[in-house]
């Protein structure tokens, strides 16, 4: 061995003794036992009414679970049931969920909270549960009853449950039961009834898994007994979806609205009626549209039927074909706005029949409005009627039209607020303070602002409509 070698030996030697000793601080600082992390298990309450605003809550919860990569999602389920669309939707998001799912039933999941409970992957029950009775019906008038709906739908759903239950290995005929009374199941079910299981007949048909009492007999039987359990609950913006999206909230939302812009265009310039309808029309739009119920197709038919109403308004005065159009895009717009997931003609047509109906409420409302608010006090108060006199420095009218001031005549045409009117014997641009008159009746000049004739109905006659 030369001597030449022997430094580079012991530099070698020197490097191993190094690393040997980060090796043995990295094993003298790695913890012979490691605390595994405990699962998550999130819990999801469905009570009272199933509608169009749950469905962004589950949805949300299942996605913000597999992102926590919890160990399960378990839905107490306590309902009579609600809309079909929202609970298909709740059944479509629970099929395709990237984490495990149970319904606990407590007590009962009757109607659309049978489909829910079905597309779970376990289904736990407690002791005086129910689930079935899941026939589809439409609400009648109001105080009346619940009425039966057309066969495709009840083939529909009686399809959707039979393949829900067959995604999750359950008994396909017992599910169709649930739904159409003319499935005939023998020791099970008789023709003409519909299928409704209690706790232990759900178990003994292998529609439920196991008998739960609480959620954490839930947890027992899924061996997560040391889980972190996580109780879900809605945010603000859900909870607002859900009250926006209520039947009677939507109509109400529809008539404020469509009364708003109705009263805008009857008394131009941008004011309270037409703020608050725009606003009205905002929140219903924004509501729906989360509960993917408004798609840009239901915006843009909606748009274009404003769009014409208003051309027909300002441009071609007089109910024509663009009257027409808009009309009907309006109500197709929005009609469509209020229904979504399995919806039949009968469906969609009762939709259409609530929008006619807010629509009708609106212009009578508007009508009542435009005739009465300007006698009213406060209705005066809202209208300028401030003099800006030529001395005080402002633009006065002409003379020439400044001698119509106080005189008398008829209109020659509808005053929508704007027309025309003949004033001894002249034909003369006018417009109304925001009142219709009609055709043929008396006016009389108040006011002229600029080149702006402004007219009422005489005070006699005011008080010759009075009752």
């Amino acid at each position: 061995m030369s001597g030449s070698e022997l430094p580079r030996r012991g530099r070698a030697g020197r490097w191993r003794l190094v690393v040997l000793g980060l090796l043995a601080m990295g094993v003298l600082h790695t913890p012979l036992s490691t605390q595994p992390a405990r699962p998550v298990v999130y819990v999801v309450p469905i009570a009272g009414m199933i509608d169009l605003g749950l469905a962004p809550f589950v949805q949300r919860v299942l996605a913000e679970a597999a992102g926590a990569e919890a160990a399960a999602v378990i839905l107490e389920i306590n309902t009579f049931g609600g809309r079909v669309d929202a609970a298909v939707l709740i059944r479509d998001a629970l099929l395709r969920a990237r984490v495990r799912t149970v319904a606990f039933v407590n007590k009962r999941a009757i109607s659309a909270g049978a489909l829910i409970s079905l597309a779970a992957e376990t289904i736990a029950m407690a002791e005086g549960g129910t689930i079935g009775a899941a026939t589809p019906v439409t609400m009648g008038q109001p105080g009346a009853p619940a009425e039966p709906v057309a066969e495709k739908t009840v083939s529909y759903m009686r399809k959707e449950f039979r393949a829900t239950a067959e995604a999750r290995k359950r008994p396909p005929l017992l599910a169709e039961a649930m739904v159409d009374a003319d499935v005939e199941i023998p020791d099970v079910i008789g023709k003409g009834k519909l299928l409704t299981l209690t706790t232990e007949e759900a178990l003994q048909h292998k529609v439920a898994d196991v008998r739960a009492e609480n959620v954490e007999a839930v947890l027992k039987f899924l061996e997560l007994t040391d889980a972190n359990v996580r109780l879900a609950s809605q945010t603000w913006a859900e909870t607002l979806v859900r009250f926006l999206t209520h039947p009677v909230v939507s109509s109400l939302l529809l008539t404020i609205g469509m009364l708003g812009v109705i009263v805008e265009l009857r008394t131009p310039g941008l004011g309270v009626p037409g703020v608050l309808g725009v606003t009205s029309l905002a929140l219903f739009f924004w509501g729906h549209w989360l509960v993917q119920l408004v798609g840009w197709e239901e915006l843009l038919l909606s748009g274009i039927g404003f769009v014409l109403l208003a051309f027909e308004v300002f441009v071609t005065p007089g109910f024509g074909i663009l009257g027409a159009l808009g009309l009907m895009a309006l109500l197709g717009g929005l009609g469509l706005s209020l229904v979504g997931a399995g919806a039949t003609w009968e469906v969609i047509l009762r939709a259409a029949g609530r929008v006619v109906l807010s629509l009708l409420l609106a212009m009578a409302a508007a009508l009542a409005m435009l005739r009465v608010l300007p006698r009213l006090p406060l209705g005066r108060r809202l209208v300028l009627e401030t003099e800006m006199a030529a001395d005080a420095g402002y633009a006065s009218a002409s003379e020439r039209d400044r001698r119509w001031l106080g005189q008398r005549g008829t209109a020659a045409s509808p005053l929508r607020p704007a027309g025309l009117a003949y004033i001894e014997d002249e034909r003369v641009d006018v417009v109304s303070e925001g009142e219709f008159i009609d055709a043929g009746e008396p006016i009389e000049v108040i006011r002229v602002d600029g080149n702006r004739i402004v007219v009422r109905r005489p005070r006699e006659s005011l008080e010759g409509s009075k009752p």
